[in-house]
């Protein structure tokens, strides 16, 4: 005797959740283990060549002698830099465009050219900055043009998320800090913001994670493959970890890529450590909102 049509339908709707549930599942896995094999196979190649040497000292043409200590110090000038453009204008920006312009239809034009710009390709950035900064404001080749590039770049990915992040704030607190008094820059400062910050603290770290790792801008603006200093100031030329990278992969020296490989994993180290420091930030601030 065959099943009723109900029961039927039950067990094709179970075995077919079963099968969603693993195809999800291998959608996740199968990236983590490329990716995992990948940042092994770095780890065997590179680390034994990480010492204190080859952080401090500086390039050289022999790949026993190399170091990456200009290159690390141009990374971390152009973090913070970047950083310090970025995240006040981006912060601001959504501000503006979440409680203030809400309705206007410059916010909409904004909104919508925000949304386009985070799909272009990072190359367009780096024409951008070597005409806008580079040329037109005559920064030259210099680390704060490199910077200010960056920040173009990673603009989008702040005022995007904070702008998710100021609309998970219930609108029932802006009212009653309203009706207590307080003006619409007040309700802004100690209600929204504060709630805010573990929001806004995540959208940095993407933003840091992708800025940190961009090679294609920097060749543009001017970031050189060999340098023999750190930058000491602004208008200092500079290069950085990934245009390191580059230039020791393209070499076809075996010890250069063991070079690379050990720069690597130099690099994934500071974006972690600049990761952990930004989410125990985001967690202090999020235990203190609730």
């Amino acid at each position: 005797m065959a099943p009723p049509p109900s029961l039927t339908g039950r067990k094709d709707g179970v075995i077919t959740e079963v099968l969603f549930v693993w195809v999800a599942r291998f959608a996740i896995f199968a990236p983590l283990l490329v990716l995992g094999w990948l940042l092994g196979r770095l780890a065997i190649d590179g680390i034994a060549r990480i010492d204190w040497s080859f952080i401090t000292d500086l390039p050289s043409r022999k790949a026993e002698r190399a170091g990456i200590w200009p290159a690390l110090m141009g990374s971390l000038w152009l973090i913070t830099l970047t950083a310090l453009i970025a995240l006040p204008i981006g912060v601001g920006a959504a501000v503006y465009l979440e409680e203030y312009g809400r309705q206007s239809k410059l916010a909409g034009v904004v909104e919508v050219a925000i949304a386009n710009l985070a799909g272009v390709p990072s190359i367009i950035y780096g024409m951008l900055g070597l005409g806008l900064f580079v040329r037109f404001a005559g920064l030259g080749e210099t680390v704060l043009s490199g910077a200010l590039t960056l920040a173009l770049l990673v603009l989008p990915v702040i005022i995007m998320s904070t702008r998710e992040a100021l609309r998970t704030v219930k609108d029932s607190l802006r009212e009653a800090a309203l009706g207590l008094g307080a003006t619409r820059w007040q309700m802004v400062r100690r209600v929204v913001l504060p709630m805010s910050i573990p929001g806004i603290l995540t959208g940095a770290i993407l933003a840091v994670s992708r800025a940190i790792g961009e090679t294609a801008p920097l060749v543009l603006v001017g970031a050189v493959a060999y340098i023999t200093f750190a930058p000491d100031g602004l208008d200092a030329p500079y290069t950085a970890l990934p245009m390191q990278i580059y230039d020791w992969t393209s070499r076809p020296q075996k010890a250069f890529l063991i070079n690379a490989a050990a720069a690597i994993v130099v690099l994934m180290v500071v974006l972690l450590l600049l990761n952990s420091v930004a989410i125990w930030l985001r967690n202090r601030y999020q235990r203190r909102a609730y």
